[in-house]
């Protein structure tokens, strides 16, 4: 017998629909380029997305055409996440801080067919779209430029684009699981590899990030997404705002410390989304101007592990609960939160301090194992570490055009990670399978060496990587970056791990660098380290 409930897809345009008549004059402020604010509302990008998804339709575009943006956070960006998704093409957020080679691989290997662009990136699209054939316009997201047409003279203007289009646009009807939008990988090994998000994927996501326990937005908040638009869909950010119907304020280009500062005081934001490396530049604007942060609530950070160290200031300075989480671009991104569980509260204070520094637990929707070398599934003890696996409704079942056929394990996703799990199911990323330093038979935490390192107060930043050894294969070795002003001596570092960790996982050395390399999303490139200090401890 079959329940008697209505039957529909689970659309993109459904969320647009409903911030669009439920939340119609809540507001949206975005930074411009020139780094005033402009503000709109839910009502009017729904306007909007329906005039642009009407004039990419009178283009002629196929259903599940690639529509690329090269683009910052802000309104015009966000009416694109809606507009072309919901018309049925496909959204393709390219993330600027590639190389260029990588850049044009990406969009002729999505044969994306239009390119929406910022000012900023204008040189950018003049310099290459001559080695990407597929393009059929390239639109500038604002008004008329004339100085722009000088550089590209092909260019369209998306204010003037939209005026072409429908506000009355019908939306079509189709299969939940039709392709919405697309990612690529940052491409640390190998050329970048696209991840294809459907409707239902993004849809069930959407619910999930919205959960208390997971991100926890609600119409009552004003959500400042710092993670860019271009990175895995700003974690999912424009799609559960639009399901709640909060605030949002896009930061556009500024995102250093002091601009984003002055954006939370100046707005009121009481929950914010980034990256470890753009908290640490809000803490130190913060510290220098004597902001208290007063408006904000709560921080979410992910991207790479987050020192505990800045758990601690957020709490104990500022009054902010930051919440680590964890994903993958091939996770739509979410897989755990750490949200604390009711019985939590009866723990000693130091104790729930401790709980907060792993990545947390899953939201319903997502599973988690470990696995040993062998594919054995593995104890949820804490204790025992292995490969982490995963597996739910969104994440990838394989990549985009892929070179190879080889993503899952027995239905499992391979996250390359390595990981511990304990019984309610909080999850500890011990390290990149890669990046775990096996010394003499035992493995090392590098992630739990950086996060003790990045605590002393003489250093701004910190890597550790296995280096090799004569006796040992691999010891570790700390990469430092001074903080300013300060020169810390290396036995003085070393030394700050006793009574940290065990004292065989100590550093063996310490080298000194003015800057890590990372990649275009901001993780730091251990390969690179390995190659300049791989071989220093062979004498």
């Amino acid at each position: 017998m079959l329940g008697q409930m209505m039957q529909g897809n689970l659309l993109i345009s459904s969320l647009i629909d409903h911030a669009g008549r439920y939340h119609t004059s809540t507001e949206i402020a975005s930074v411009e380029m020139d780094g005033s604010v402009s503000r709109s509302n839910w009502g009017e990008v729904q306007r909007n997305s329906k005039r642009l998804a009407s004039a990419l339709t009178k283009m002629g575009l196929k259903t599940s055409a690639r529509c690329a943006t090269i683009a910052w956070n802000n309104r015009r960006h966000l009416e694109i996440y809606f507009g072309v998704s919901s018309a049925q093409f496909v959204c393709h957020t390219i993330n600027p801080r590639l190389f260029p080679e990588q850049l044009v691989y990406i969009v002729n290997h999505a044969e994306d067919e239009v390119l929406f662009i910022d000012a900023t990136f204008l040189p950018l699209a003049a310099a290459l779209k001559d080695k990407m054939p597929t393009l059929k316009a390239i639109i500038l997201m604002g008004p008329r430029d004339e100085a722009a047409l000088e550089s590209v003279p092909e260019l369209q203007f998306y204010d003037e684009f939209i005026e072409t289009g429908d506000e009355n646009f019908v939306w079509p009807d189709f299969d939940e699981n039709t392709a919405s939008s697309l990612c690529y990988t940052s491409g640390t090994t190998g050329n970048p590899k696209g991840v294809l998000f459907s409707h239902r994927s993004t849809m069930l996501h959407s619910f999930a990030a919205a959960l208390p326990d997971c991100i926890g937005f609600s119409a009552r908040n004003i959500v400042l997404p710092v993670v860019p638009m271009f990175h895995v869909n700003a974690w999912g950010t424009p799609y559960a705002a639009a399901m709640v119907g909060c605030q949002l304020v896009l930061p556009g280009p500024g995102l250093d410390g002091s601009s984003l500062l002055k954006l939370i005081d100046a707005e009121q934001v009481d929950i914010a989304l980034g990256v470890p490396t753009i908290w640490q530049g809000l803490l130190m604007a913060a510290k220098d101007s004597g902001s208290t942060l007063s408006s904000l609530k709560r921080t979410v950070v992910g991207g790479s592990a987050c020192p505990p160290s800045m758990i601690d200031t957020f709490r104990d300075v500022y009054g902010v609960d930051l919440i680590h989480a964890w994903g993958m671009t091939e996770m739509s991104p979410l897989g755990t939160s750490n949200q604390p569980l009711a019985k939590h509260a009866m723990l000693p204070i130091e104790a729930q301090r401790k709980l907060r520094e792993n990545q947390g637990r899953p939201p319903y929707g997502i599973e988690l194992k470990i696995v040993d070398e062998n594919g054995k599934d593995l104890p949820c003890d804490d204790v025992a570490q292995g490969d982490l696996l995963v597996r739910g409704p969104w994440v990838l079942s394989g990549y985009f055009k892929p070179e190879r056929d080889d993503e899952l394990r027995d239905g499992w996703f391979d996250t390359g990670d390595v990981a511990r799990i304990d019984a309610d199911g909080y999850m500890t990323i011990c390290d990149r399978s890669k990046d775990i330093i096996k010394s003499g038979g035992e493995w090392i935490s590098s992630v739990e060496l950086e996060n003790i390192a990045v605590a002393h107060p003489d250093l701004l930043e910190a890597a550790v990587i296995g280096a090799a050894h004569p006796k040992w294969d691999e010891r570790p070795v700390l990469v430092a970056v001074k903080a300013e002003g300060c020169d810390p001596k290396p036995d003085d570092l070393i030394a700050f791990f006793d009574g940290k960790i065990a004292s065989w996982q100590k550093p063996d050395a310490v080298v000194f660098t003015d800057a890590l390399p990372r990649n275009a999303t901001g993780k730091v490139l251990k390969r690179n380290l390995r190659d300049e200090f791989g071989q220093v401890l062979m004498g």
